[in-house]
């Protein structure tokens, strides 16, 4: 009995590793992998000018596994500010290929000083200030998400 009953255990936790493994990329989830393991955040979509212009204006908090993925176009340098954000905010910038170049921790609430993530990127990803280093994701991490070029991207869908 206990030889059956070890057995069905490993299958059912070879069954959820496998869910994991195969979940499918959708819109609203980036997935991050580094040294520091993986981490999973539902996300807003910022991918018009509008949009990203708004950000994540005037809210006044953000749960811990949600954040905002601003999508760009074409590869350009990227700078953002922290107007009308009341929430402090750690900023992934991430070049095409999916790979987090930059990371500014903890932006300061209101503060209207540029933040420059650097040139050559398509996205920035902006979770709970403090989140990151908590986590311990560092630049270099990768990125998944459909948005990438599936051809080139690190960690493709």
């Amino acid at each position: 009995m206990r030889g059956s009953l070890h057995r069905a255990f490993a299958a059912l936790i070879f069954c959820l590793c496998a869910q994991v493994v195969a979940a499918k990329c959708n819109d609203a989830t980036v997935w991050l992998r580094g040294d520091f393991g993986s981490a999973r955040f539902n996300v807003e979509i910022a991918d018009t000018n509008r949009e990203r212009a708004i950000g994540l204006m005037n809210r006044p908090s953000m749960p811990t596994s949600e954040g905002m993925l601003f999508i760009y176009p074409r590869p350009q340098p990227l700078s953002f500010w922290m107007r009308n954000t009341l929430i402090s905010l750690d900023l992934l910038f991430v070049d095409p290929t999916g790979t987090v170049t930059k990371i500014h921790h903890e932006a300061i609430p209101l503060d209207e000083t540029p933040i420059p993530g650097g040139d050559g990127l398509t996205h920035v990803l902006e979770i709970n200030g403090g989140l990151a280093r908590m986590m311990g994701i560092q630049e270099g991490a990768q990125m998944r998400h459909p948005s990438f070029d599936q051809d080139i991207a690190v960690w493709p869908c």
